[in-house]
């Protein structure tokens, strides 16, 4: 192999080691795993708060975070709802923890 090809071959690779380098995950920054898990733990809570009596999804966000941490956040009806709520989200498989910043409208 002639020098200019080793070359041309040792760029080719530098540069795709440096683009994924790039690409990689930075710090406190979710992978692509953790990113597809978290929307699913979020969509799995979602679908079990609609599907709950005692619940009104349309109030009610829904974040995974690290982990399987789930937030919570919104507006509830009652004391009663911002529990059950919180009960829900945390007996979803792939929940880790549930931060619970639901507040209550009088």
């Amino acid at each position: 192999m002639n020098v200019t090809k080793k070359i041309a071959i040792a760029l080719l690779l530098g540069s795709s080691v440096a683009l994924t380098a790039g690409c990689s995950v930075v710090r406190n920054q979710e992978t692509v795993g953790e990113y597809v898990d978290g929307a699913a733990v979020t969509a799995e809570v979602k679908a079990r708060l609609a599907n709950d009596p005692d619940t009104s999804a349309a109030n009610i966000n829904v974040k995974t975070i690290d982990g399987g941490v789930v937030q919570l956040s919104g507006f509830a009806k009652s004391e009663r709802e911002k529990t059950r709520a919180g009960e829900v989200a945390r007996s979803t498989k792939g929940v880790s923890r549930v931060i619970n910043d639901l507040v209550v409208r009088r």
